[in-house]
């Protein structure tokens, strides 16, 4: 029997919080991973593992990277982007908002993270993962799907 083709899949988590009358959201600069090192990237993401739903990978990428608990029910979903980078490498990414937790987020994977940092979601630094402004474009405007980098996929 043909296998069947396994979609890679990956959750990204927007830890927002208010911060006098001001929106702002955590963000990591990553580094040593070998994607987009030295770009700012959202506080926590990773793959979903075998056997688990996109909620309970978010769940546990928060905790490995941020040392924070967030429960199962204060995982907002956002959006979805369906992303192909360069020609064959398809995501599926599903960022979800987090404006509640357990702890104080800091760096735990010191080897794959610089830094943390919050930034006013309106007001970014210039090197943010490109994906990752359609995320926060698509949470602005309430856009709970789009699709990233197949236009570019088109003109080659």
């Amino acid at each position: 029997m043909k296998e069947r083709y396994r979609t890679l899949s990956a959750v990204i988590l927007m830890l927002i919080r208010q911060n006098n009358g001001i929106e702002e959201i955590l963000l990591q600069k990553r580094k040593n991973t070998g994607y987009m090192d030295g770009y700012w990237d959202f506080s926590a993401s990773g793959h979903v593992e075998n056997m688990e739903n996109m909620r309970m990978a978010m769940q546990r990428e928060a905790k490995e990277e941020l040392g924070i608990d967030i429960a199962i029910e204060d995982l907002k979903f956002v959006s979805l982007i369906h992303k192909i980078n360069g020609i064959d490498t398809i995501y599926y990414n599903g960022y979800f908002q987090a404006t509640k937790w357990e702890g104080i987020p800091k760096i735990v994977e010191q080897n794959k993270n610089e830094e943390i940092e919050w930034f006013d979601i309106h007001h970014l630094p210039e090197n943010v993962i490109d994906d990752r402004k359609e995320a926060i474009k698509n949470y602005i405007q309430h856009v709970p799907y789009s699709e990233f980098g197949w236009n570019e996929r088109k003109q080659k």
